[in-house]
């Protein structure tokens, strides 16, 4: 496996951290005053998804991992996980549901999206910064509530329920922020 040193570290990167596999989320290069530089980062666990904060000297040497990254599309989910499929070679790949129960509530049926991949087995899906979504159930909006900002919840087709204007309503298609979940428009037809 690649070395690499403290200041070579960069976001994106998969870390060999005591024995663990860690994703760098952010990377900062710390010189504080006279004192010696330091690598300030925010890792997170391949696997639990916890994130935890390390320094390293710009002197360490850390094991870097290859990251692959695939384009497929979402196919269907079964009780124990959910399917991919390849676009490049049309390969079907099972994802545990517990490694991307967070994600599915983002990803209607057929939507393409990127999974990453380390050592041939995949580990995470990457989302779409915003996907758009069908409303399903929306309650009817209420005469005079148009004078403020009035909100409801909706339920969206994949189960996700998402805060939303009282203008939105069943039939709509909704775009929304996959890091935060928030309503970000209503989508055109």
């Amino acid at each position: 496996m690649p070395m690499v040193k403290g200041t070579e570290i960069r976001p994106g990167m998969v870390l060999r951290v005591d024995g663990e596999l860690y994703l760098v989320v952010k990377m900062t290069h710390i010189t504080p005053g006279n004192w010696r530089g330091i690598v300030q980062t925010k890792l997170k666990h391949v696997k639990k998804g916890t994130t935890a904060e390390k320094r390293f000297s710009p002197e360490d040497k850390l094991e870097s991992t290859y990251l692959e990254v695939k384009n497929v599309e979402y196919i269907y989910s079964t009780k124990d996980s959910a399917v991919f499929q390849d676009l490049a070679t049309y390969e079907e790949i099972e994802i545990p549901l517990d490694q991307v129960e967070e994600q599915l509530p983002y990803l209607p049926l057929n939507s393409q999206c990127k999974v990453r991949f380390i050592d041939g087995a995949p580990i995470s899906v990457d989302l779409p910064a915003s996907v758009e979504l069908s409303v399903v159930d929306a309650p009817p909006s209420v005469r005079g509530d148009t004078a403020t900002n009035v909100y409801k919840i909706v339920k969206t087709g994949t189960g996700l329920e998402v805060r939303c204007p009282s203008h939105i309503k069943t039939g709509d298609n909704i775009k929304v922020d996959t890091r935060t979940g928030e309503f970000i428009e209503r989508a055109n037809k």
